[in-house]
């Protein structure tokens, strides 16, 4: 991909590593960030942020990202830029071992097509949410989800960029030392673990939880669990589906207050609900969200801006808080510097909001528009 031509980017507002600044013009020069500097006020009421990174996408519409080939990825992409989201990773839920390899070999090739493609959303690699998960099942199919396979594990390709996986599985600890070693993030979730067990997950090398609330026992006085610990543990990001339907405002407030905004990650969970199925089972929209014949949730129709939008609006959490759990944090986790801030040296992943409505306007990737409203 040639590189991108010089442009500058001008808002009333941006947020900068250290907090919200204005006006403010980024310089973008071959897809990098040239210069942060003060510039003239458009008068627009704009506001910057970096590029949204969604760690947690099993489909969008009705794009189901494990079957997804061809022009499918083009259309995820397009899907996905109008939301803010500059890179993301697809996530496959529970299937049968031998069912891995074709979609992870289709992922692989939607990432380097990405790398050297037409600007898209960039597809970082996969997530593997499963199949080594414990009690708290949602809406995974019970028929898929086995003992941990440590060799199976030594075998995921180099796409596999994070791994959810439940703590009270026998083995867990070394399964997450051996795939941290590699450089694979290791997510604890679908579990039923207590303190002590998590503790023990998060000391081998864990560093985020997954959907912090769900698919997980609620918090206990005497028995925190998975969710209590993740809450206390500075060393841990937490995954957090901020539509209004999985968690209650009042507690996305409170994962905020507890964690801080470096230690959420705002993720959709998307799944193709219009497609009418999430792997082998069947899923339909009830009032806004996905969910099994039985009522159980399955994944969400949210999109990243929508999370920023409920974050700050209903749930009362500052701007730049919910900005940095969209952008920042996601990025960290995967500890990728070259994204998720706007600052000299770094990727030219922006998205342009209203900064009243939080509604996106332009998304760039790599200096240049990917979208635009």
């Amino acid at each position: 991909m040639p590189p991108s031509p010089r442009t500058t980017v001008r808002a009333a507002a941006a947020l900068l590593p250290d907090g919200l600044h204005g006006p403010v013009e980024v310089a973008v020069d071959g897809g990098r960030i040239d210069a942060v500097r003060p510039g003239p006020d458009p008068g627009d009421g704009s506001l910057l942020a970096p590029g949204f990174v969604d760690l947690q996408v099993n489909g969008v519409d009705d794009v189901d990202v494990a079957v997804a080939d061809g022009a499918d990825w083009d259309r995820l992409a397009a899907l996905l830029a109008p939301t803010g989201v500059t890179a993301w990773l697809p996530t496959l839920v529970s299937r049968p071992l031998d069912r891995y390899g074709a979609p992870l070999a289709r992922i692989a090739a939607a990432a380097l097509g990405a790398a050297h493609g037409a600007a898209a959303p960039v597809v970082l690699g996969a997530h593997l949410e499963g199949p080594f998960l414990g009690a708290r099942l949602g809406a995974h199919d019970p028929r898929s989800v086995v003992p941990l396979d440590l060799q199976w594990l030594a075998a995921l390709p180099p796409t596999v960029r994070l791994v959810t996986l439940a703590p009270e599985q026998a083995g867990a600890d070394e399964a997450i030392r051996e795939l941290v070693a590699r450089g694979v993030v290791v997510s604890l979730g679908h579990s039923g673990a207590d303190v002590a067990t998590t503790s023990a997950a998060v000391d081998a090398g864990a560093r985020m939880v997954t959907h912090l609330f769900n698919a997980m026992a609620a918090v206990h006085q005497r028995e925190p669990g998975i969710a209590g610990a993740a809450l206390a543990d500075d060393r841990v990001v937490a995954g957090l589906i901020v539509d209004l339907v999985h968690v209650h405002p009042a507690l996305v407030r409170t994962a905020f207050r507890a964690k801080g905004a470096a230690g959420i990650a705002l993720v959709t969970d998307a799944v193709a609900w219009r497609a009418g199925h999430l792997a082998a089972l069947e899923v339909r929209l009830v009032d806004g969200a996905p969910r099994l014949a039985d009522g159980t949730l399955a994944g969400s129709a949210l999109t990243m801006d929508a999370a920023v939008r409920n974050a700050v609006h209903v749930a009362g959490v500052p701007v730049a808080d919910a900005l940095r759990a969209a952008s920042t944090t996601p990025a960290e986790v995967l500890g990728d510097a070259d994204r998720g801030r706007i600052a000299a040296g770094a990727r030219a992943d922006l998205v342009l909001l209203d900064a009243e409505r939080l509604a996106v306007r332009r998304t760039l990737v790599g200096g240049e528009v990917v979208w635009e409203a």
